[in-house]
């Protein structure tokens, strides 16, 4: 099991997971990232719109790995601390 899975589980397990999830959404939200995300669909939307095959799949493909490069730094790093801690408490309870 990876790190990555482990903490995924725990988080799941201890209900924070949909603290730091109301964390994560809140934090785009503010910063824009959303506003950001809609405008790159509908740019590649317009961009291929000669192409009507163009499936809701397709579309997450080619957007999803520009909209991870759009997450601020300070997003990821306040998230990380964020789990560290809850990581941290965690050790701490046993």
């Amino acid at each position: 099991m990876t790190v990555s899975n482990t903490v995924d589980q725990y988080t799941i397990m201890s209900g924070d997971r949909s603290k730091i999830k109301d964390l994560l959404c809140n934090r785009l939200t503010e910063c824009g990232w959303r506003d950001e995300v809609r405008l790159l669909c509908r740019n590649i939307l317009v961009e291929k719109n000669g192409n009507n095959s163009l499936s809701v799949e397709q579309l997450i493909a080619e957007v999803t790995p520009k909209a991870r490069m759009l997450v601020p730094d300070a997003v990821k790093k306040e998230l990380l601390m964020k789990i560290r801690t809850i990581l941290a408490e965690n050790e701490g309870d046993n």
